[in-house]
């Protein structure tokens, strides 16, 4: 497990152990007496605690590189009113007659409204609207437009 620990000692603070390895005598439990393994047993229930609790921050720490590994290649993406940004052409929208050569990219076009975390309104240059919002994945940044806001 990423604990370090099997889920048997984590809940009941003792390790399992088959009854076919208790009677054949091996090092490992043939030197081991009733009141030694009753003095184990007392030390291993006062130290589950803290098995559990390093457990736990093995956990942690395994989910931690785990999430960073993940998002090591994730860039957000925040734009503002008025910049201008290119638009991600899509199968639907594509000129069929020049699929190969096709531009990926269409526009330039300009942000209107900013529509949640990482959805915006679109408009063309000539101030006519876009019927949806786009998310951020499908919007590429050209520039900063502050005089769009005056005109």
């Amino acid at each position: 497990m990423s604990t370090g620990q099997t889920s048997y000692n984590l809940v009941y603070g003792t390790e399992a152990v088959l009854p076919t390895k208790v009677m054949i005598p091996k090092i490992r439990y043939g030197l081991l007496t009733g009141d030694v393994n009753n003095t184990e047993l007392s030390h291993d229930k006062d130290t589950v605690d803290e098995l559990r609790e390093i457990a736990k921050i093995r956990l942690a720490s395994y989910q931690q590189r785990v999430a960073n590994t993940y998002n090591k290649h994730v860039h957000i993406r925040t734009f503002r009113v008025g910049d201008m940004v290119l638009r991600k052409t899509f199968q639907n929208t594509m000129d069929m007659t020049t699929v190969k050569f096709a531009d990926t990219w269409e526009g330039p076009y300009f942000i209107d409204a900013v529509i949640g975390r990482v959805a915006y309104q679109l408009s063309m240059m000539d101030k006519i609207q876009i019927p949806r919002s786009w998310n951020a994945l499908h919007l590429n940044f050209i520039m900063r437009k502050v005089l769009y806001l005056f005109l």
